[in-house]
């Protein structure tokens, strides 16, 4: 059963126009209009418009046409029928004439194909950012499955030690288990009971070697589970507060957790 979207997407008026469609599809066509005062006024718009290009490409036929057949009436002397013989360029040039006319009509058909054309471009364009944001998120979900599975891997690895840092008086809830692996020389810490900071500060993290402390890197505030900096011959791991984006040195009475190496 037609619809005013089918009738629309479909160019079934334009082909209604070119008389293209069976006495059903008609009989349908003519009963919408009747119902849809706004489809209707589509409708005599587009037929107004094809008249409009008939009638500028159309050919005038020769005024020879209309002075010989003025000659042939004014010389008949019969009531008789009579054929009036035309020359053959004559004829020749109004038939060119309706082939223009239809020309203009076929013209007005390749403009809608041409948009219905740019229609499913603009929908395969759709389509093709689609994918590629679907790609995107499959490469991101398929980097964080491997840095998921490489820590996995480290943190079940016989050779891995666990520490665990508790907080002390001034972080009493703090908690960090971190996993150290001197055979890869790895350190993966769980943050997840870490407090979180406001934007002006950051935890960093650091290793004492004979009593000087080197940094680890600053923890993500985005992340629970993330990969430290190993540093050969630590002997403790500590983590303080620092100024956002991390320091080049502790500040030591910022200190909130630490943990001695076995």
């Amino acid at each position: 059963m037609m619809d005013k979207k089918t009738l629309l997407e479909d160019g079934l008026l334009e082909q209604y126009l070119l008389g293209e469609l069976n006495a059903n599809e008609c009989d349908q066509i003519e009963q919408i209009l009747a119902s849809d005062a706004e489809l209707k006024a589509h409708f005599d718009t587009l037929e107004q418009d094809f008249e409009t290009i008939g009638l500028e490409n159309a050919i005038m036929p020769p005024a020879a046409v209309k002075s010989e057949l003025l000659e042939h009436i004014k010389t008949s002397k019969t009531n008789a029928p009579k054929v009036v013989t035309l020359n053959k360029k004559s004829n020749t040039k109004f038939y060119l004439g309706i082939a223009a006319s239809v020309a203009a009509l076929l013209m007005v058909g390749s403009f809608w194909m041409y948009s219905q054309l740019n229609d499913v471009k603009e929908q395969l364009h759709i389509v093709e950012m689609n994918n590629t944001e679907l790609n995107s998120t499959i490469e991101v979900l398929n980097v964080k499955l491997k840095e998921n599975n490489a820590s996995f891997n480290a943190i079940v690895n016989p050779d891995t030690e666990q520490y665990i840092l508790k907080g002390n008086a001034s972080l009493p809830e703090a908690k960090v288990v971190s996993y150290v692996n001197h055979q890869s020389k790895s350190v993966i810490i769980n943050t997840e009971r870490l407090p979180k900071l406001d934007a002006e500060h950051d935890y960093q993290m650091w290793a004492d070697v004979e009593g000087v402390m080197i940094d680890m890197g600053v923890i993500s505030k985005d992340k629970t589970i993330m990969t430290m900096a190993y540093i050969d011959d630590a002997e403790s791991l500590n983590i303080t507060i620092e100024p956002a984006g991390g320091n080049d040195h502790p500040t030591v009475e910022r200190l909130v957790t630490n943990v001695y190496l076995r």
